[in-house]
């Protein structure tokens, strides 16, 4: 068993990209602690929580019903209860660190500081770090400032959000499902995706590095890679895939 800590935003996961995860992980019998940037129970972007919700470029429902259920079950049980403030987590005490992805994840995961500092004490400790969809950018912006301040990820093979999927003409809204008074989210809008993934990570690479970014992934041809200490996954249809091959490294360590 490995002690593992889980980082979500407080600003809209997408369901399977927790659930996924969460779920591969805690079957398998590892210790899960969940840390996010408010201290507070982590809530889905709306879109997310809805079966019938269709990806305008692949035009495919991708939010299954199996995993819109668990999100739910997941927000009902207190599995998701009190989690652990970012700032005030030693990673010291986990095995690993698993990030998990959604829209929100640009605004208090990739550019938080204190995640990077996670990062690099797993890298520097030879300890797994996960990431999925938008979370790789808090890899790509994981500086070491022993090698030039070069990327953690430098020279490595990452998936990357793909760039065809993120310059859509719409207003992004980070409408949250269940919100409440106390935990409502951000009233912010933003013209699509916060960041093109893609472009920031095959830069975080170098011209030794690999960027996987399929555009045409599905649940039944997933997108995820393994380079030590990193496991990547592309989006939601990789989110069963990235669970599963995060499992099947730590129980190689």
């Amino acid at each position: 068993m490995k002690k593992v800590l889980v980082l979500a935003t407080n600003y809209g996961f997408w369901s399977a990209e927790l659930q996924g995860p969460w779920d591969a992980l805690k079957n398998a019998g590892h210790s899960l602690t969940l840390a996010t940037y408010l201290g507070k129970k982590p809530l889905p972007i709306a879109m997310s929580m809805d079966t019938e919700f269709i990806d305008a470029y692949q035009d495919v429902k991708v939010n299954t019903p199996h995993a819109v259920s668990r999100t739910q079950e997941l927000l009902k049980n207190g599995e998701l209860d009190n989690p652990l403030s970012i700032r005030d987590v030693d990673m010291k005490d986990y095995d690993a660190l698993v990030m998990t992805g959604g829209p929100g994840t640009p605004l208090d995961i990739c550019n938080n500081i204190n995640v990077h500092k996670m990062i690099k004490h797993c890298v520097d400790h030879n300890k797994l770090v996960g990431a999925i969809c938008y979370s790789v950018g808090a890899l790509a912006f994981t500086r070491d400032p022993e090698k030039g301040y070069r990327s953690v990820i430098y020279g490595k093979t990452v998936t990357a959000h793909p760039r065809k999927w993120d310059f859509a003409d719409f207003d992004l809204t980070y409408d949250l499902y269940e919100a409440t008074e106390d935990n409502k989210g951000t009233n912010l809008m933003t013209p699509g995706f916060a960041i093109p993934l893609q472009d920031i990570v095959e830069d975080a690479v170098g011209p030794d590095g690999k960027v996987l970014a399929d555009d045409m992934a599905t649940p039944e041809k997933p997108c995820v890679a393994y380079d030590w200490p990193f496991v990547t996954g592309l989006s939601v249809e990789s989110s069963v895939a990235y669970g599963d091959k995060l499992v099947e490294v730590l129980a190689s360590k």
